[in-house]
């Protein structure tokens, strides 16, 4: 047979894998991997980008919204360490993603040289799977098993370094092409039934959606089980799109995470029993909203439970979501809310209702709920075609991202990305740039706060020489806010948040972008259909009115405390 090296082997795994990108920040350690791809018409695009962090960040995108792993290649030394912030936020977010790291010759692993180091000890605690590669007859099995495991629940990231000699090694082995592994059937069926009969007893259940339950087929899934059952609903951000506009209005109660105080956080309070599905502690701490154990907790996912002396549910419910999940809606009966439990709901969603609409803008400053309506209404415009069902809005870390996991209305999954687990600054551009090169052409929207954006900006060159269409927002307050106004909660002034004021909109143009400054709120609207409107990248500067951070922030710590 003829014999391969291992940079084709690798090249030929990944095509048998459908992998279309490979985001990557050349170096020498993989210069023979990089020259291979030029022998291979069908092999994935390389992507090269401004930096390996927002690579991953990509990456991670792309494994997000296609269920399936993003793939990173990148050299040894730094190229490797600047994939930690990647590898752990997808890890933590359960977003699959294949990493590939050069390394130095084998002989050379144990000396003190030039970008020497243990590649795969440093990434195993932040993967699913980290490994290096020492023969060049383990390459292809190294990358199956990789893809596998980054797929498998909990998803999240793997790891492999290569040597640069085993890249150059030949073999006769051939590419190995995915195993096409059995689904998981639904929970057992006895505990099912148990949990329709609890449902029918309660007094006021209350189902808790989390990160694992926005896939697809999940979502459809859930969406006939409460259309049936008739049972109040309430999200974590990254749940956020599973509730359709029928649902929203019958039995929608808003989202919750980070702090407690939110309208969904009294319907908690007041629940007897609470069916958690795909709910991970990473995204709302147990200890906020079962701090008196009182909640008869059933928990249905993909895995079992992380236990802790605040989650410890009633019944574990293991096995493909959206069969579990299919199973109770067939073995359930419509719930009929009593008068007592109706009038709870009614004053719930009141209260949900009035904190989107009430504000009072500054006349230089937009509000953030001003923003959140006008692209809310924006996305709602028939006459308006520029966005469709594969626009993704993706959300920086800061107090933007507060406002808009609250208040930002979304009718499907996935179309409203925030950073729940790590809570990582930056990773807003690359993760609509995943989005873009998924659905080439179409437009996506990102939006940071000044700091966070400055994390990531320089991928405005990679979206540009990509041909994206992204419009990115800026929220300005120069400051990181969401550090800012706790601290002047806690300590009444704020240290080491200050940040100098940038001319936004010249830093993009400097890049070949368009940019757009919004002077003063009456201008939003107008500025904002026409940055959507435009093919191509797009930055838009937004003086934000940050001055109800206090008073929102001192409600949520009289909570906590």
């Amino acid at each position: 047979m003829d014999k391969k090296t291992g940079a084709q082997l690798l090249i030929e795994t990944l095509i048998n894998f459908e992998v279309k990108h490979v985001f990557t920040v050349p170096g020498a350690k993989i210069d023979k991997i990089l020259d291979t791809f030029n022998d291979y018409p069908d092999a994935p695009k390389l992507i090269v980008t401004r930096h390996e962090q927002n690579a991953t960040f990509i990456a991670q995108g792309i494994g997000r919204l296609a269920e399936k792993p993003g793939v990173v290649l990148v050299t040894s030394g730094p190229g490797i360490s600047n994939l930690a912030t990647g590898l752990v936020t997808a890890t933590s977010e359960n977003d699959p993603v294949l990493a590939i790291g050069g390394s130095v010759n084998r002989k050379d692993a144990l000396k003190r040289t030039h970008q020497s180091m243990n590649n795969a000890a440093l990434m195993e605690p932040i993967t699913k799977y980290s490994a290096e590669i020492t023969s060049v007859d383990a390459i292809s099995e190294a990358i199956s098993n990789a893809m596998r495991i980054a797929s498998q629940p909990r998803m999240g990231a793997s790891f492999l370094s290569i040597p640069n000699d085993v890249q150059g090694d030949t073999t006769s082995n051939i590419a190995l092409s995915p195993v096409v592994h059995d689904s998981f059937g639904h929970a057992d069926t006895q505990k099912i039934v148990k949990l329709a009969q609890e449902i029918a007893s309660a007094k006021f259940p209350v189902v808790l959606l989390g990160m694992r339950a926005p896939g697809y087929a999940e979502t459809a899934a859930i969406r006939e089980f409460l259309t049936k059952v008739n049972l109040p609903v309430v999200q974590t951000f990254q749940a956020a799109g599973i509730i359709n506009r029928q649902l929203e209005s019958l039995l929608f109660y808003g989202r919750v995470g980070l702090f407690k105080n939110q309208p969904g956080d009294e319907l908690l309070d007041n629940a007897d029993l609470v069916i958690t599905i795909g709910f991970d502690p990473i995204e709302y701490d147990t200890e906020i909203w079962n701090k008196d154990h009182d909640k008869r907790i059933f928990h249905i996912d993909e895995t079992i439970a992380e236990i802790d002396n605040y989650y410890r549910p009633h019944t574990e419910l293991v096995g493909d979501i959206a069969k579990t999940v299919h199973k109770l809606m067939e073995v359930s009966s419509p719930r009929v809310i009593d008068i007592e439990s109706e009038s709870v709901l009614k004053t719930i969603k009141e209260k949900l209702n009035k904190q989107r609409d009430t504000y009072q803008e500054d006349p230089n400053l937009v509000h953030p709920l001003h923003f959140i309506q006008v692209l809310r209404n924006l996305l709602d415009d028939s006459e308006f075609d520029v966005v469709d069902d594969q626009t993704v809005m993706s959300v920086d870390i800061g107090s933007i991202y507060i406002w808009m996991a609250r208040n930002m209305k979304v009718y499907e999954p996935k179309k409203l990305l925030f950073t729940n687990g790590m809570q990582t600054l930056g990773v807003a551009l690359p993760w609509a740039m995943g989005a873009s090169f998924l659905h080439p052409g179409k437009k996506m929207i990102s939006m940071s706060g000044d700091g966070g954006f400055l994390f990531s900006s320089q991928e405005l060159d990679t979206a540009i020489r990509e041909n994206l269409n992204i419009t990115h927002f800026i929220w300005d307050d120069h400051s990181y806010n969401m550090v800012k106004f706790q601290e002047e909660i806690k300590y009444g002034r704020a240290t080491a948040v200050e940040l100098g004021n940038i001319d936004f909109v010249a830093y993009a143009q400097s890049f070949g972008a368009k940019g757009f400054k919004v002077e003063k709120p009456s201008e939003l609207e107008t500025i904002m259909r026409e940055a959507l409107s435009y093919q191509g990248v797009v930055v838009v500067w937004i003086p934000i009115d940050y001055r109800q951070n206090i008073e929102l922030g001192k409600k949520l710590l009289d909570k906590i405390n």
